[in-house]
């Protein structure tokens, strides 16, 4: 073998060591993506789980509010839905489904909060407290997830975006963006409140 084959060959190995490794860290990163996903699917659960109970603990204190309650678990059933489509088809339109659905779950369990301010005995009631409380630890939960999903996903996104990695991304099967999680009032989250005296 002269050396001209010698460095022909050489340069193959790091091309294909090369490709090897980006195809690996694509792997890796999609696997995150797929982990960080899988959390957030878990406290969605949890929370859909703890709705029903909370709304059922409610019912005898509220006869008048019945339109509350369903109202709660209405949104409660529509995102519990859409989380579901998500989780298969992880698509840019069924993330943002679910999004405006949680928003509107939100704003259906914020409701439920506020009319639940006018029952004390219904504040007081031990197990209410303690639903109340699980829920709020879950949300907590889901929120730090959710960042951490869509931390994950930016860092995938970022890579699969980057030269070398564009060249190959497709070739390996990352065709596409994975979805952030981003919430119809992230515009209002993010702006400083206004105070006024």
């Amino acid at each position: 073998m002269g050396i001209s084959t010698l460095i022909t060959l050489a340069i193959i190995v790091v091309i294909v060591f090369w490709v090897v490794s980006i195809y690996n860290a694509l792997v890796t990163k999609k696997s995150q993506v797929d982990n960080a996903f899988a959390q957030i699917e878990v406290q969605l659960k949890r929370r859909y789980d703890l709705i029903p109970n909370l709304v059922e603990t409610a019912k005898g204190y509220m006869q008048h509010e019945r339109g509350t309650l369903q109202q709660v678990i209405e949104a409660r059933d529509a995102a519990a839905t859409a989380l579901g489509r998500l989780a298969h088809s992880h698509s840019e339109g069924d993330a943002s489904a679910l999004a405006g659905l949680e928003g509107k779950l939100s704003s259906a369990l914020g409701q439920f909060r506020v009319t639940m301010e006018n029952y004390p005995d219904l504040k007081a009631n031990s197990s209410m407290m303690q639903l109340s409380e699980e829920l709020t630890s879950t949300e907590n939960k889901v929120a730090r997830s959710r960042q951490f999903y869509n931390d994950v996903v930016t860092d995938y996104n970022i890579y699969r975006q980057s030269f070398p990695p564009v060249l190959f991304a497709a070739t390996f099967g990352h065709r596409a963006n994975a979805p952030l999680l981003q919430f119809e009032d992230s515009a209002q989250i993010q702006q400083a409140p206004r105070v006024t005296f």
